[in-house]
């Protein structure tokens, strides 16, 4: 399937998670499974994170926040407020295919 990830880039250009497992390094073109990472003051939700669209009004986006493109698998999905974004999507692997102007 195809959605869209709001991944923050860091100046190497790498990838990486807004809030969970933040160190974790990602790639274009590179597959990643996901991991289980139980946050404190977060809702636990397993697998990858990924919008429908490249939209979610919750979440400010900044200079080192951009939208990237994602293949994915698909665990689950379920529907949330449309000021979160509305339908999003857990996948259990994920593949950055490219970032969004």
């Amino acid at each position: 399937m195809i959605g869209y990830k709001l991944f923050r880039k860091r100046k190497d250009g790498s990838y990486g998670s807004l809030f969970i497992n933040r160190k974790q390094k990602l790639y274009q073109g590179m597959k990643y499974h996901a991991e289980s990472h139980q946050t404190k003051g977060y809702a636990y939700r397993v697998g990858w994170h990924i919008c429908h669209s490249p939209y979610t009004p919750h979440l400010k986006l900044t200079k080192e926040r951009v939208w990237c493109k994602v293949q994915f698998v698909l665990l689950d999905m379920i529907r949330r407020p449309e000021s979160q974004g509305g339908l999003w999507y857990f996948g259990t692997r994920i593949m950055i295919l490219e970032e969004l102007p």
